[in-house]
């Protein structure tokens, strides 16, 4: 860099006089400016752009690219780990693990350790990425399991988990987070139950603080009886999978064992023309020279999705928009939704209203890829339910049509909505109407084959 100074403020001239590089005073620049120059690149000069840095990166890569590669579960463990505890970053790797094919498991209070671990071939969800959770109250688990040993039941848990961190508020997330399912209750029972349990087992903690002995100390019931006469669980049907969805996205930060548009997929690809996907795309094309995408700036489009955050604003004429994030099956995009539009569908802009937006592509290079919204309706799980089931007996066997009279008889009922219809050669019969959803429509497959059974 010395040498170069010389260089960059006097020039340069062959053996013969001839100017090499003009150099700064002959450019008309003085000394003294160009040295201030130079001084702040030889300063940049330190650590921009030098062999070393630049081969210490490239190991660097190529260590990535082959630990991705080779051992996909344990590289986004890892960077999933990296992330502890900023929940905004964790669904991004998420859906990478997702395109590897790796299967996220949920988090569980007898595997799930602090961080995300490796499970076989799959990645166990951790304990301390879920709300309200911290990292101490964690480490106070995972270490009275690996002491004391698996927890029980969910009782088992609270009576072993006596410490100050683990309060009501990270009971509650634990619970929505589905980290008790394997014992057997709903997380509805024990949303409902479990104040009354901690509030009993901290009142027998007091009792026996004061010597009082406790009737179950002098029998020899087994555990399950005493637990039965010790607490008392509000026994519910269990949440609907779009309540369970929505605690688990709630406590972390993802939809993890489904999607509440799983259930519209087929529709969804009928009724929109783009996705998060695609808008991605749009996006990688935008600094790449004579990219040849079919989408351009203003073109009109649909996508379908789910909201989940809606942030109003007033412009500087005082007129009310908003911005939405909007995400589909593969991600987030962010719709603007200007006055006109917003009153028109204010009532259904709120928070997990699954809606169809139709608008305009905004393409910027310095603002990525948005949708300016036109009109926005709400997306109905009706619409999507099978209109009438029709099933095909002809040259089926006898026990067959046992069986199926009995699959027809057994899911008649109060909530009836699908009309049922038997075709036999010629002859369609109506046979009422039953409870139909995805996994009977299965049984019903499975029991006759799939071209014996048609839907509308």
């Amino acid at each position: 860099m010395a040498k170069e100074r010389e260089i960059f403020i006097n020039g340069q001239v062959d053996e013969a006089g001839n100017i090499v590089v003009p150099g700064c005073v002959r450019n008309g620049i003085d000394k003294e400016s160009a040295n201030k120059i130079f001084d702040e690149m030889a300063e940049f000069a330190k650590y921009a752009f030098n062999k070393s840095h630049a081969a210490a990166y490239a190991v660097v890569s190529y260590r990535t690219a082959y630990l991705k590669a080779y051992y996909p579960a344990e590289f986004i463990a890892a960077t999933l780990n990296s992330y502890l505890g900023n929940l905004d970053k964790i669904p991004l790797y998420i859906d990478e693990s997702k395109s590897l094919g790796l299967k996220i498991l949920k988090p569980d209070i007898n595997k799930s350790k602090t961080k995300f671990t490796v499970d076989g071939d799959k990645i166990r969800f951790g304990l301390g990425s879920i709300k309200n959770v911290g990292i101490a109250v964690v480490d106070t688990i995972v270490e009275e399991r690996e002491k004391n040993g698996d927890f029980k039941s969910f009782t088992d848990f609270c009576e072993r988990i006596k410490n100050d961190s683990v309060n009501k508020k990270c009971i509650e997330s634990l619970i929505k987070a589905g980290t008790f399912d394997e014992f057997g209750e709903t997380r509805s029972t024990l949303l409902a139950s479990f104040e009354n349990i901690i509030d009993t087992i901290q009142s027998e903690e007091r009792k026996n603080f004061k010597g009082q002995v406790s009737m179950f100390d002098l029998d020899e019931m087994n555990l399950q009886d005493r637990e039965e006469l010790k607490y008392t669980f509000i026994e519910l049907k269990e949440f609907d999978d779009k309540e369970l969805l929505s605690m688990e996205k709630e406590m972390l930060g993802i939809y993890l064992s489904g999607h509440p548009l799983e259930k519209l997929r087929e529709q969804i690809f009928k009724i929109s023309n783009i996705d998060t996907l695609k808008m991605k795309e749009i996006q990688e094309e935008l600094n790449v020279e004579g990219n040849s995408s079919k989408y351009r700036d203003g073109q009109e489009v649909k996508y379908a999705g789910i909201i989940v955050n809606i942030k109003k604003k007033y412009t500087k004429s005082n007129k009310l928009m908003a911005f939405a994030t909007i995400e589909d099956l593969y991600g987030q995009a962010e719709v603007i939704i200007f006055e006109n539009s917003y009153q028109a569908s204010a009532n259904i802009l709120v928070p997990e209203s699954i809606v169809l937006v139709e608008g305009r592509l905004s393409i910027r290079e310095d603002d990525g890829v948005k949708i300016v919204a036109r009109n926005i309706k709400e997306i109905s799980e009706e619409e999507n339910k099978v209109k009438v089931l029709k099933l095909n007996i002809t040259n089926i066997e006898e026990n067959q049509k046992k069986r199926l009279r009995g699959a027809i008889k057994f899911w008649m009922g109060e909530k009836n909505n699908t009309p049922v219809q038997v075709i036999d050669g010629e002859k369609i019969l109506d046979c009422g109407a039953i409870y139909l959803d995805k996994n009977i429509l299965n049984e019903f497959i499975e029991l006759m084959g799939k071209e014996k059974v048609k839907y509308e």
